[in-house]
């Protein structure tokens, strides 16, 4: 296949990805819908079924989740100020399993106080370096300009991730996609339950669900990464010899293969997290109590 063919069939795989993602993303919305009418109790049924009185001027509407209490809004507050070592941000970890659902403000402010954290934009920065120095996407070329592109493209892969994962398809989908620790029980338990957290979430209307929200948006985000890797690169060239002309070598960092791998490896790194997310308070506790206590008992000279 030839270069120019190979890059058009590599946009029409692009493009097909995203209509499948979308297309994808609306038939859920529509099931989990009905799956949140199937589970209505009788009770809620009747009260629907009943015609509401007639609402006073002062009566506030009853559509959306109540107003939440100034309390409330401070422990959020507090929640989303978290930061590992004061440093590495713990935002999207709420060790409450009945905490209220977030809004669509609330979802959208989780998402880019984390994306665009200066901490995230400084790791971002480290990872495109370790890219610069194994040569990574060799088509960026090496320099400044080499690292401008790799930083770019590693922050396009953070934000974009956010975005779906944490914003887009929570909305969409109802879903919360903040990790709840368990912060109990045994050990094994407190794995397992972490490890399912990356596939299953707590949705706005209380219950559970498959999480949607993390599975598609590390696959939106791994097809839409298609559009700035660069295609088909030539690397070198095989010599000619008596037998055979001169072959190119190329390397290519886009297509299905390669988004499917950066999805997968997506949701990897989510499990991971998941992990630290129930056990770094524990870690962090053992640590640092233990060593304020130690300094608390020490003999005073």
């Amino acid at each position: 296949m030839s270069i120019p063919a190979a890059r058009n069939f590599h946009s029409q795989v692009v493009r097909l990805a995203i209509l499948i993602s979308f297309l994808l993303a609306v038939f859920l919305m529509i099931v989990s819908n009905a799956v949140c009418r199937a589970q209505e109790t009788p009770s809620e049924k009747q009260q629907q079924s009943v015609p509401p009185p007639s609402p006073r001027p002062e009566t506030r509407s009853t559509q959306g989740p109540p107003p939440k209490s100034e309390e409330e809004k401070e422990i959020e507050r507090k929640e989303q100020s978290q930061r590992v070592l004061g440093v590495v941000p713990f935002f999207g970890v709420t060790s409450r399993q009945n905490a209220p659902p977030l809004t669509r403000q609330e979802k959208f402010h989780l998402f880019a106080r984390a994306a665009f954290d200066p901490a995230t934009i400084g790791i971002v920065g480290v990872q495109a370096a370790f890219s610069q120095a194994e040569n990574e996407f060799p088509a960026y070329g090496q320099g400044a300009a080499g690292y401008g592109k790799r930083f770019g493209a590693s922050l396009a892969d953070e934000v974009s991730s956010g975005f779906w994962s944490n914003y887009f398809y929570p909305v969409l989908l109802k879903e919360d996609p903040r990790y709840f620790r368990l912060g109990e029980r045994t050990l094994k338990y407190r794995i397992y339950y972490s490890l399912k957290q990356e596939f299953v979430c707590h949705t706005d209307n209380g219950g559970r669900s498959f999480n949607y929200s993390n599975v598609l948006g590390a696959f939106t985000s791994g097809a839409i990464s298609n559009l700035y890797y660069p295609g088909n690169t030539l690397i070198r060239t095989i010599p000619a010899t008596s037998t055979m002309p001169a072959m190119p070598v190329y390397e290519n960092d886009r297509g299905v293969v390669l988004t499917l791998s950066r999805s997968l490896i997506a949701l990897g790194y989510g499990t991971v997290g998941g992990l630290f997310s129930e056990f770094w308070p524990d870690i962090h506790n053992k640590l640092f109590n233990r060593h304020k206590g130690e300094t608390q008992g020490a003999p005073v000279h």
